[in-house]
């Protein structure tokens, strides 16, 4: 039987870099924050995180950890497991909202914010997940930096291939992309030639380790690759269970014409989605987006939420005002 929770003026689903961003604006705001955390973060299998200034290095782990005792200092609340999964939320006919988690409490919600983020969808070949975030990489800015001067294959799996090698380039002189599914035009051939890029034909069918290293792809026939990191481009897929029970759309991500994932329809600057109420954050609204945007885009939607929930107050302020003085004798 489900059972109803405390009221709050804001609940978080999701508590990434994002939503903890978002927790401790409003936290100190003086406003009541409920954080919901399923407990299965997005970058978990990397060691360690780059390009968020003051933290290069870190772990995601210690990264998270402080945002929670930062929120929780400031009397935001937090909730993981079972009772951090949300399930579903409803409208109340109030205008808030009703938060349904796995654990079968209810929670009340003013406002919402939703920081659920993406799942990275990879491309099926032995080895390649238990790789991920390691020495199967994806973004040249999170860790390119870490494999510079390397030799580094990319997987050709749709039409960013190529553009992918090209940026790739700029960290090392040692790529090779790896031609795989993807029929290269002589146009694409003529371009990383010019650039020095290697192009290796066939299907690539598993991946070398020797000593928990990456050390060579291998390809249909036998022939290897050698590579201490392996390029692929997942497709980013919007954790949208909790949108999808609001009515919220969610629709597919375009670059250069090629579809590359899914998304929450959410105002870029401020993260109002379509529902009134209901504000998104991340990567569940913006699949591109590293640390440090997902954290300056949960701040905006915060700063949002609490000047949303100033002018409710304002404006019933204004209504008992008026009341009270139609209500004094002439």
């Amino acid at each position: 039987m489900d059972t109803m929770d405390n009221s709050y003026d804001v609940v978080v689903v999701g508590g990434g870099t994002a939503g903890l961003a978002g927790a401790l604006t409003l936290a100190r705001a003086r406003r009541s924050v409920l954080v919901l955390d399923s407990g299965s973060p997005r970058n978990a299998p990397a060691a360690h995180l780059h390009g968020y200034l003051g933290r290069d290095g870190a772990s995601p782990a210690e990264l998270l950890a402080a945002g929670r005792a930062e929120v929780a200092g400031h009397r935001g609340e937090l909730r993981s497991g079972p009772a951090g999964t949300v399930l579903a939320a409803d409208r109340r006919p109030d205008g808030g909202f009703l938060v349904r988690c796995a654990d079968g409490s209810v929670v009340r919600a003013g406002r919402l914010l939703i920081a659920t983020g993406l799942v990275d969808e990879l491309p099926q070949l032995r080895g390649l997940r238990q790789r991920w975030g390691r020495d199967v990489l994806h973004c040249p800015y999170c860790h390119g930096w870490e494999v510079r001067d390397q030799p580094v294959a990319v997987l050709a799996t749709g039409p960013l291939a190529v553009h992918q090698a090209q940026l790739w380039r700029n960290w090392t002189d040692e790529v090779t992309l790896l031609s795989h599914a993807r029929q290269l035009t002589g146009e694409d051939r003529e371009l990383l030639s010019a650039l020095g890029i290697a192009v290796a034909e066939g299907q690539v069918t598993g991946l070398d380790v020797t000593g928990d290293r990456l050390t060579a792809v291998t390809l249909a026939g036998g022939a290897a690759v050698a590579c201490t990191a392996l390029v692929v481009a997942p497709r980013f897929t919007a954790r949208a269970g909790v949108p999808r029970s609001l009515g919220l759309p969610v629709v597919t991500v375009e670059r250069d014409g090629a579809v590359v994932g899914t998304c929450v329809e959410a105002d870029p600057q401020t993260g109002a989605t379509a529902l009134r109420g209901v504000w998104a954050a991340g990567n569940v609204s913006g699949p591109m987006e590293q640390l440090a945007g997902a954290a300056a885009a949960g701040v905006r939607a915060a700063v949002a939420i609490n000047t949303d929930l100033c002018e409710a107050r304002a404006r019933r302020a204004l209504a008992a005002h008026r009341a009270r003085r139609g209500a004094d004798p002439a």
